[in-house]
């Protein structure tokens, strides 16, 4: 038998095997996935069921759930409808929306906004009999207040107390009504039915020893608290007529029938002078697996196997070259993060050391700031998608001269720390329809960048001014400009001009800021002198 036939007849072997493996392998994977898409549609029904609950212990009551059920459609893309048990419409995510009510499909879950008491662990016979009659009492009263607040046309938010149950607060800074019912509130307490109701339950709870006794005094407070908390809801989650994934076999036969023929024309090529260069492909490759790196394999000709070599040896040197990206990647990743929360840490520190005076101003905009850290974390694990254009916007008309007042406020601190004068300069309105916090996380960008480039005694100034139909937002500095040459690479990702003087900044702030002006239908310029300054120009259409 000859090494060509026998190549091919081990070859076709293979690729027979490999293609039913993988065809086998497809399906199953496939049909795993549908399992995970059913479990993960279950998980969201249950999510959406325990918020609408936690709605309705909060605010004693279904009253203004319209606003959280057309949140939660948004945000999971779901159709959500809530009804009362009777059958009577609550709120329904179609219809606010403006569109016909689709037919619900599945069966509905019960929104539960009764309380659960929490007992503490290892607690005595007494203190769980004192803990379950004082939580059912406060309830009686806090339940009376929700509603007497919530008839005279006030609003009520709720806390935790200490065992699980809610303590409600007025949100409309306490008008007389409030303290009205308040005062009827307090006076309010448990029927002596219910009282005599939960004597009898403790004889029964001290005779029955198959079960614990915090757990059938639990049972007693599950059963009794319905009478004072809001209706339980049921919840539709989802619409009928959408249409299921299938997997055809179809495609999978045909990729399968493509790979053979193809791998016993490879057979028919590779047959000679095969075995000394797959020799040093394999050893190259096994070095890789173990994590050692493989030098380049030795190639000579221009066959197939020689582009083969050849290939390898690229595919080991963007191996080596990823992965010392990778490790740039994830230390510009942790400087980008470690300096503004380095700043949110100073403000906080310097407000509890007394250094700062406490304004409503300042905590808004620390406030922001986090907020706006939050975010620059999701973009940085998404920044693919940010570079592509993928990413959600919220936008609204906004006013370039609020955006940059807002960062000077947010940037002030560290200004004044780096002895840099951070003025805003506004000509006039220019708004803009965008993203407030995302069109702050650019500027910000601009900010930190101009800040490290300028020394003591250096001015940055934030212009804001609109013509022929743009808006324009300049951050100009004093600093020491830029060189001509590395103006092309300035929005190039995680490229510094001088990485050895980084000086703590990852090379993603204007890469980010671009894309965000980008995504904004903007531009982002820059123009420099060195050693006079530079000028970033962020200029966006007029509403």
């Amino acid at each position: 038998m000859s090494f060509r036939f026998r190549v091919l007849a081990l070859t076709l072997l293979i690729a027979v095997t490999a293609t039913v493996a993988t065809a086998w392998l497809t399906l199953h994977q496939a049909s795993g996935q549908l399992t995970d898409s059913v479990t993960a549609a279950n998980r969201d029904v249950l999510r959406v069921t325990d918020e609408l609950g936690r709605y309705g212990r909060e605010h004693a009551g279904w009253s203004g759930v319209s606003a959280t059920v057309t949140a939660i459609s948004r945000r999971t893309g779901l159709r959500v409808r809530v009804e009362t048990v009777s059958g009577d419409l609550v709120a329904d995510s179609d219809l606010l929306a403006g569109r016909p009510a689709r037919a619900v499909v599945g069966p509905a879950t019960l929104a539960d906004p009764r309380p659960t008491l929490r007992l503490a662990d290892r607690a005595g016979q007494g203190q769980t009999l004192t803990t379950v009659w004082s939580s059912f009492t406060s309830y009686v009263r806090e339940s009376g207040y929700a509603r007497c607040v919530q008839a005279a046309g006030g609003a009520v938010l709720a806390t935790t107390g200490p065992a699980g149950v809610p303590e409600y607060h007025p949100t409309g800074g306490g008008s007389a009504a409030e303290h009205r019912c308040r005062s009827s509130a307090d006076r309010a307490a448990p029927s002596t039915a219910e009282a005599k109701d939960f004597k009898r339950a403790l004889r029964a709870c001290l005779r029955d020893a198959t079960t614990a006794f915090a757990s059938c005094l639990n049972r007693w407070f599950a059963a009794h608290v319905g009478r004072y908390a809001p209706d339980s809801v049921r919840v539709y989650v989802g619409a009928r007529g959408q249409t299921d994934p299938a997997i055809g076999a179809g495609p999978t036969a045909l990729v399968a029938g493509i790979v053979a023929l193809a791998a016993v024309a490879a057979a028919v090529l590779l047959s000679r002078r095969v075995l000394r260069p797959v020799r040093a492909l394999t050893a190259a490759a096994r070095q890789l697996g173990d994590g050692a790196g493989a030098g380049p394999v030795p190639v000579s000709g221009r066959d197939e196997i020689a582009q083969l070599g050849r290939a390898f040896n690229r595919m080991a040197a963007s191996l080596a070259a990823s992965e010392e990206r990778q490790r740039q990647q994830i230390a510009d990743v942790a400087h980008e993060l470690r300096t503004p929360l380095a700043n949110l840490r100073g403000y906080l520190e310097a407000l509890a050391d007394g250094v700062l005076p406490p304004s409503p101003e300042l905590f808004a905009s620390l406030h922001d700031e986090a907020l706006l850290q939050q975010r620059i974390v999701d973009d940085l694990q998404v920044l693919a998608l940010a570079e592509s254009g993928a990413l959600s916007y919220h936008r609204e008309p906004v006013d370039l001269g609020e955006v940059a007042a807002a960062c000077r406020t947010a940037h002030s601190g560290n200004a004044e720390a780096a002895g840099v004068t951070l003025a805003v300069e506004r000509h006039g309105p220019a708004v803009v329809s965008g993203d407030p916090e995302r069109l702050r996380q650019a500027v910000g960008n601009l900010i930190r960048n101009a800040l490290a480039a300028t020394p003591a005694g250096g001015r940055i100034v934030l212009a804001v001014a609109a013509g022929d139909g743009r808006a324009r937002l300049d951050v100009t500095d004093t600093g020491s400009g830029i060189d001509p040459a590395d103006l092309p690479h300035l929005f190039d990702r995680f490229w510094r001009a001088d990485p050895a003087r980084g000086g703590g900044r990852s090379g993603l702030g204007l890469t980010i800021a671009r894309q965000l002006v980008t995504d904004h239908g903007g531009s982002l310029t820059a123009v420099s002198t060195p050693g006079s300054g530079s000028t970033f120009t962020v200029a966006l259409p007029l509403i």
